[in-house]
């Protein structure tokens, strides 16, 4: 809805531009204004809705009515507001513009929100809403703002999840927590779901300073007890001890360890006018039409000079391969979405973004709060659909009829 101009021209009649903005500005002028107006109207819903209401036989008592207001200053996205709050003669008026208690509108917490989600620090935060809006916000009032998002956490961390999953990527990232008064480097390991309509949805965060089968049996016992009972493909990047908890867990589940981190590893063996040559080599074993001449490819690879030269790299696909050969049962639509967790990588790119400012978190909590925001305030570039998704579904209903069918 468009503002007539006439309206605006009589509201600036008089006024120089510096007038517009600031503590005794018109936009804080006409917030005030809007903002009683609104809550004059909640109070007649709400008198008009008490006397819709019967009133026991024998009740007396004369109908509610307005009983003055009294004034709250609160804090808006454009500087504080002292706004005149109506009062009802029975006191129970609950305004849902402005409740009771609370001391700020909603926009200010999602605007500080926003801020801590993209990365600033609280002090950061605080020197910036003083800078713009002329507010002193105090860092325990940013820490409180933000640490009410925990209870959404919580939930979302909680919430069930579909029956059936046809891939999942898995990979981590490190983050310095403080614990027992002592800084530790963990791993914040990353469930990246593609959902059968082919859009994507993080799964959860798990904290761990050390990798292994055990942690793994407790991260997959979570999704089972969230409601997952199968995945078709896993990509991960070699995780120590998973293959053996997702056999556990999901035993029909195929393990597809991540071939460019495979490959990155193995080009860290050789020395740097080598490189080319090592990778064009071991791009005829991944690139292979099936398992069979694949292990031909590599078989080859270690009777070269170059396996010679450098023989830590034969070895490093040989421990691998039972997870490195299952994506050469697919046609090439499938092998470029499971080859690589480069997807996963990209959406990890953009925590790191948003943690790099921390030097470390109090808690594994106050890390968690962090990323859960980053992740809510960039889902709209993850969350896409994957591309070719239609093709690389019908093939997966081909190959797991029964588990996964079109339908």
């Amino acid at each position: 809805m468009s503002i007539d101009k006439e309206i605006l021209d009589r509201l600036m009649e008089g006024r120089a531009p510096g007038d517009l903005f600031g503590k005794d500005g018109i936009l804080s002028e006409l917030t005030k204004a809007l903002a009683e107006r609104a809550l004059s109207t909640e109070m007649d819903v709400h008198l008009g809705e008490e006397r819709a209401e019967e009133a026991p036989e024998g009740y007396n008592q004369p109908a509610n009515r307005r009983n003055g207001s009294s004034q709250k200053t609160v804090t808006t996205d454009s500087g504080k507001v002292v706004l005149d709050i109506p009062r009802d003669r029975n006191g129970t008026f609950d305004p849902m513009l402005i409740a009771k208690y609370q001391r700020r509108f909603p926009e200010f917490d999602r605007k500080i929100i926003s801020m801590y989600a993209r990365g600033m620090t609280t002090r950061e935060i605080q020197g910036h809403i003083e800078e713009i809006y002329g507010i002193e916000a105090s860092p325990s009032l940013i820490s409180a703002i933000t640490d009410a998002v925990m209870e959404e956490v919580t939930a979302w961390q909680n919430r069930p999840l579909e029956p059936c999953y046809p891939i999942i990527f898995m990979d981590a990232i490190r983050v310095n927590i403080r614990s027992d008064g002592a800084v530790s480097n963990k791993a914040v390991f990353v469930a990246l779901a593609v959902l059968p309509d082919g859009t994507r949805d993080v799964l959860g965060l798990w904290f761990q300073a050390n990798e292994g089968a055990k942690f793994w049996a407790k991260v997959l016992n979570d999704l089972r007890n969230r409601g997952v009972q199968d995945i078709l493909i896993a990509v991960v990047d070699g995780l120590k001890g998973f293959p053996q908890a997702i056999e556990a867990a999901f035993p029909q589940t195929q393990v597809q360890t991540c071939i460019v981190h495979l490959l990155r590893h193995s080009m860290s063996f050789a020395s740097y006018k080598d490189r080319k040559a090592v990778a064009t080599a071991l791009k005829t074993i991944y690139t292979a039409v099936d398992a069979d001449a694949a292990e031909a490819a590599l078989a080859e690879f270690e009777e070269s000079d170059l396996a010679r030269r450098y023989p830590a790299i034969a070895p490093s696909w040989r421990r691998a391969w039972n997870e490195v050969i299952p994506f050469l049962d697919y046609p090439p639509e499938v092998r470029r979405l499971i080859y690589t967790t480069n997807s996963i990588e990209a959406l990890n790119s953009k925590i790191r973004r948003a943690v790099r400012t921390r030097g470390h978190f109090p808690s594994d909590e106050a890390a968690a709060k962090l990323i859960y925001l980053a992740l809510n305030a960039t889902s709209t570039e993850w969350k896409r659909s994957v591309r070719e998704w239609h093709a690389v579904r019908s093939q997966l209903a081909i190959m797991f009829e029964d588990r996964f069918p079109m339908a």
